[in-house]
């Protein structure tokens, strides 16, 4: 037994999508519903000798933004992520001098950032500059321990130091002191 199964198209008019006029809300214009129609239509000719104008490498192109680690759209999406010169800065400056001052005395140190190794110390603290300083905390103690962390730094093969500044530290009085006795002393702020 066998089934045939016909169906007849002149019983009722079939239309493709194609072909469906609609009206769009915007314009008064018929468009089509097609996937092809999307598109705009380019009228290219091949034998026209057109010159496109080059891209001129302004402020704003994407082409300078790729010489910055991250733009600052990135920099908002992700604020945890650390930026290039702060992952970087450890390598490229890698002994640190901190300089810390108390009521009674005054303390310096030089560490090497990767590894916090402390390089060379100075206080006024020690045994031996408590009892011949009169004072701990004067200028003259300001001036004695930047030549001690300096001729230290130099015996552990280290010339070559940072200082960063804490927000709102200004680099004047003692610690200005301090640090230009170690700049005198051969040492180099980087």
């Amino acid at each position: 037994m066998a089934c045939i199964v016909s169906s007849s198209s002149s019983a009722l008019p079939t239309r493709s999508l194609d072909s469906i006029p609609t009206r769009s809300l915007r314009s008064n214009k018929v468009t089509s519903l097609s996937w092809a129609s999307s598109f705009p239509s380019l009228n290219i000719s091949i034998n026209s000798s057109v010159l496109r104008p080059t891209p001129s490498l302004n402020k704003g192109s994407f082409v300078q933004a790729a010489w910055t680690r991250r733009s600052r759209g990135e920099a908002a999406k992700q604020p945890n992520r650390k930026s290039w010169k702060y992952r970087t800065d450890m390598y490229m400056r890698p002994f640190l001098l901190n300089v810390f001052f108390s009521k009674k005395f005054i303390h310096a140190k030089v560490m090497h950032r990767g590894t916090s190794k402390v390089i060379s110390v100075a206080t006024t603290n020690a045994r031996d500059l408590r009892t011949t300083l009169p004072s701990l905390t004067d200028d003259n103690a300001c001036r004695i321990i930047g030549k001690l962390i300096a001729e230290r730094s130099k015996d552990a093969d280290v010339y070559a130091m940072a200082y960063e500044p804490k927000k709102g530290e200004r680099i004047e009085g003692k610690l200005g002191i301090v640090l230009d006795t170690i700049k005198e002393n051969g040492i180099i702020f980087v």
